[in-house]
C-alpha cells in the first residue's frame, strides 16, 4: 500500500481525534453539554451533522452497489429519502426544537416522550430506550461492516497475522477511532466531526463520478450509456422490470426519517428556532448533491467496469476499487477517508444516542436518581464503549451486507418512532397508552415481517419493505388506542 494513502488516512484520524479533544474542553461539563452540545449548534453544523449521521457507509457502498446491480430502478431509494428528509425538516424539526425545551428541557427522545405523556412516563422511557439500544446495535454494526469491507478490499493481506483478518482489523480500527473522539468529546465532538466528514463525503461524490466518466478509460457519457445498453438496456430505465410493490418499497424508505433518533436529535440541538430554515436549506442541498453523486457512481461505475474488464466480486466495493485504480495515492487516501467519514459519522451519532438513553433512561431513572451531571457524563462514556463492543460482535460476520443491515434498522426505527414523533408533535389527542401501543406494534411488526421473510417474498409475489406495514400498524395503533383511552388530564397538560 502506497505511503500516500497512509499519510492521508493518518491525517484524517488525527483530525477527528483533535476535534474530540477540542470539544472535550468546550462542552462536557454537564449532561446537556455531553449529550446535546448545550443546544448551541449553528445551522451549517446542524445540517451537515444530520446529513452525515444519516447517510453512513450505505451512501458510498450500499447505494452505489444497488445501482451497479439493478440500474436506475434502485435510484428510487434515493428519491424517497430526499423527499422524506425534506418533510422531516419541515414538519418535525421546528416543532421538536420548540417542544423538547417546553416539556421539561428534554435531552433525549425517551425523556421528551415521557414529558409529553406524563401518565405513562416510566413505561415510555423504558420501552423507547430498549428499542433504541436494540436497533442501534444492529445499525452501528452496519457501519462497522462497511469499515471492515474497506480494509478487506483496500489492504488485502496486510493484517493477516495472529488470527486477525483484514476485515477484523477494519472493524477494530474503525470502532477504535470513533470511540476515541466520541468518548472524549461527546455530542459537540460528534457534530463537529460530522460537519467535516460531510464535506469530505460530498467532495468525494463529486470527484469520483466525473473521473469515472471523463477520465482515462471512461469514454464519456455517450460511451458509458452505450456500454450499459449493450450489457442490459434495463439498467438505464427507471421503471423497466420494477413492479409497483418494488417501487413502493423503494420510495417508502423516506418514511423512516421521522423516527431516526440519531437524526432528529440534531433538531433538538439547533441554536435557535429561527436557524431551522437555514439549516434545512443547507442540509437538503448537501443531500441532493451527495445522492446524485452516489447514483452516478453506481451506474457509471458499472459501465467503467465492463469497458475495462474489471472483476467486481462484491458490487458494494465499487467505490473502493475505483478509488485505488484511478487516483494518485494521496487522493486515494482522501477517498478512503471519505468512506470512513460516512461510516464514522453515523456510528458516533448512534453510539451517543444509545449511550444517552442508557444513562438518562436507565441509570439515572432506576439506579442512581441523585446522580450528578459529572457522574452521568462518565457513565455515558462507559455506555458508548459497551454499545460499540456489542455492535462489533454483530459485525464480526464478513459476509454481512451493509444495505441489508441498514434497511432492517432503518425500518425498525421508522415504524417504532416515526408515527409517534409526528403525532406527539401535531395531534393533541395522542396519549401515553397510544404512544406505547404504537411503539410496540411498530417495532414488533418490523421484527415479525423480517423473520417471516416477507421482505423478500410476500403472498407469492415480490417482497414488501417492512417499514410499510410497520409504519401503518403503528399509526393506527396510536390513533385507535388514544381515542379509546382518552386521558383528559394528559390532554389538558399538553394544551395549556
Amino acid at each position: 500500500m502506497a505511503i500516500g494513502v497512509w499519510i492521508s488516512l493518518f491525517l484524517y484520524f488525527a483530525l477527528m481525534i483533535a476535534i474530540g479533544i477540542f470539544a472535550m474542553r468546550r462542552s462536557t461539563s454537564s449532561s446537556e453539554d455531553y449529550m446535546l452540545g448545550g443546544r448551541a449548534l449553528s445551522p451549517k453544523v446542524a445540517a451537515l451533522s444530520a446529513g452525515a449521521s444519516d447517510m453512513s457507509g450505505w451512501l458510498l457502498l450500499g447505494l452505489p452497489g444497488a445501482l451497479y446491480v439493478s440500474g436506475l430502478a434502485s435510484a428510487w431509494i434515493g428519491i424517497g429519502l430526499f423527499v422524506g428528509a425534506f418533510f422531516n425538516w419541515v414538519l418535525v424539526a421546528p416543532r421538536l426544537r420548540e417542544q423538547t425545551v417546553h416539556y421539561g428541557n428534554a435531552i433525549t427522545i425517551p425523556s421528551f416522550l415521557a414529558n409529553r405523556f406524563p401518565t405513562q412516563a416510566l413505561s415510555l422511557r423504558t420501552v423507547s430506550a430498549i428499542v433504541i439500544v436494540i436497533f442501534f446495535a444492529v445499525y452501528t454494526a452496519s457501519g462497522l461492516v462497511a469499515g471492515g469491507k474497506l480494509f478487506e478490499s483496500a489492504f488485502a493481506g496486510l493484517f493477516n497475522f495472529g488470527g486477525l483478518s483484514d476485515y477484523g482489523a477494519g472493524v477494530v480500527i474503525t470502532l477504535g477511532v470513533v470511540l476515541a473522539y466520541t468518548v472524549v468529546g461527546g455530542f459537540l465532538a460528534v457534530s463537529m466531526t460530522d460537519f467535516v466528514q460531510g464535506c469530505i463525503m460530498m467532495i468525494a461524490l463529486v470527484i469520483m463520478p466525473l473521473v469515472v466518466l471523463f477520465g482515462e478509460g471512461g469514454g464519456g457519457y455517450a460511451q458509458a450509456t452505450q456500454t450499459l445498453n449493450e450489457v442490459d438496456p434495463t439498467l438505464l430505465s427507471w421503471t423497466e422490470g420494477l413492479t409497483f410493490i418494488g417501487w413502493l418499497s423503494a420510495v417508502t424508505w423516506g418514511l423512516g426519517y421521522f423516527g431516526q433518533p440519531h437524526i432528529i436529535v440534531r433538531f433538538m440541538a439547533i441554536r435557535t428556532l429561527k436557524d431551522v430554515p437555514v439549516a434545512r436549506n443547507i442540509g437538503m442541498g448537501w443531500m441532493g448533491i451527495s445522492l446524485i453523486g452516489a447514483i452516478a457512481l453506481g451506474i457509471f461505475g458499472r459501465a467503467y467496469a465492463v469497458r475495462n474488464g474489471l472483476n467486481v466480486e462484491d458490487p458494494e466495493t465499487i467505490f473502493i476499487i475505483l478509488s485505488e485504480l484511478l487516483f494518485h495515492p494521496l487522493i486515494t487516501g482522501f477517498l478512503y477517508a471519505a468512506l470512513l467519514a460516512a461510516v464514522m459519522s453515523t456510528i458516533s451519532s448512534q453510539l451517543l444516542v444509545s449511550s444517552s438513553s442508557l444513562t438518562e433512561d436507565f441509570y439515572r431513572l432506576f439506579l442512581r436518581k441523585e446522580a450528578s451531571d459529572r457522574e452521568c457524563v462518565n457513565i455515558g462514556r462507559v455506555c458508548v464503549v459497551l454499545v460499540g463492543l456489542v455492535a462489533a460482535v454483530i459485525a464480526s460476520d464478513p459476509t454481512s451486507k451493509v444495505l441489508g443491515l441498514v434497511s432492517n434498522a432503518w425500518a425498525g426505527f421508522g415504524a417504532a418512532f416515526g408515527p409517534l414523533i409526528i403525532l406527539s408533535l401535531m395531534w393533541p389527542r395522542a396519549n401515553g397508552a397510544g404512544a406505547i401501543a404504537g411503539m410496540v406494534v411498530g417495532a414488533l411488526t418490523v421484527i415479525v415481517w423480517i423473520s417471516m421473510g416477507w421482505s423478500s417474498e410476500f403472498m407469492g409475489g415480490p417482497g414488501v419493505y417492512e417499514i410499510i406495514p410497520g409504519f401503518i400498524a403503528s399509526w393506527i395503533a396510536i390513533m385507535v388506542v388514544s381515542l379509546a383511552t382518552s386521558d383528559a388530564g394528559e390532554y389538558q397538560h399538553i394544551t395549556r
